[in-house]
């Protein structure tokens, strides 16, 4: 059961893409370390306002905000929204992404657009409206890939959104110098998600798993637990890095 102190009101997070895998997780982690959680989603209401009423009956606090991150619009409501209803916003957790795989030959206009509109801009529509209104002392977190790193072939469009959202988060640090606001990004390693093993066969997911020296997928609770480093009191000397979540894989 949560039981945030009543002399101090809970910092507010915005977790992006929540609805499902990784962002369900780091919700579900952030409110019970007595964050106040504002779970985004995109599409349908059902499984956001599922994980909120999960997090209520948890004894933590949540309500459901839909915002297309590609729309600069919608994140600016997003993020008005949360305000109005908790007064503020501490942290950003930025979940938001496709993924589509296809060799760069084979890419076509649509695949690429799709995914720049949402991995890139989304991620930068929701830190350019964070750097306008986080509170002093807040937090942001970028959910990347560890695929920045291997660089396998068919993930050629995918990496190259990831690797521009390593780049802004390193260069938004520096450009936040004296509000007291850090800004990292986890490169998740392969994660046992919807979409991540959408359309892998079993004999690609059992050698993906096996990959890492602890052999095995992660799971997004793992990923919810580095967030919820860098989102807690013990991460405020780490800014402007990338952490690797990968059980060892890179």
């Amino acid at each position: 059961m949560i039981t945030p102190s009543s002399q101090v009101a809970p910092k507010v997070a915005i977790v992006t893409g929540a609805a499902g895998g990784i962002g369900a997780a780091i919700c579900e982690r952030l409110a019970r370390d007595g964050f106040t959680v504002v779970v985004n989603y995109s599409g349908s209401a059902a499984p956001a306002q599922a994980l909120a009423d999960r997090i209520e009956a948890a004894g933590g606090r949540a309500i459901t905000a839909q915002a297309d991150v590609a729309d600069p619009a919608q994140v600016a409501r997003l993020f008005a929204s949360a305000e109005t209803a908790f007064g503020g916003v501490d942290v950003l957790v930025n979940v938001a992404g496709i993924m589509e795989l296809a060799t760069i030959e084979a890419s076509d206009d649509a695949l690429f657009d799709r995914q720049v509109a949402v991995n890139l801009k989304g991620t930068f529509n929701t830190l350019r409206e964070a750097a306008r209104r986080l509170r002093p002392g807040g937090r942001i977190v970028n959910i990347s890939s560890s695929i920045t790193a291997r660089l396998v072939p068919t993930y050629g469009v995918y990496a190259a959104t990831k690797a521009a959202v390593e780049a802004m988060t390193s260069i938004l640090a520096k450009e936040l110098r004296g509000r007291n606001i850090t800004v990292n990004a986890i490169a998740a390693g392969p994660t046992a998600t919807k979409l991540f093993l959408n359309g892998k066969p079993t004999e690609v997911v059992d050698q993906l798993a096996k990959m890492a020296p602890l052999e095995r997928l992660g799971q997004p609770e793992d990923i919810a637990d580095a967030v919820a480093f860098l989102a807690g009191p013990d991460g405020g000397w780490i800014n402007g890095q990338t952490l690797h979540a990968n059980g060892g894989i890179i």
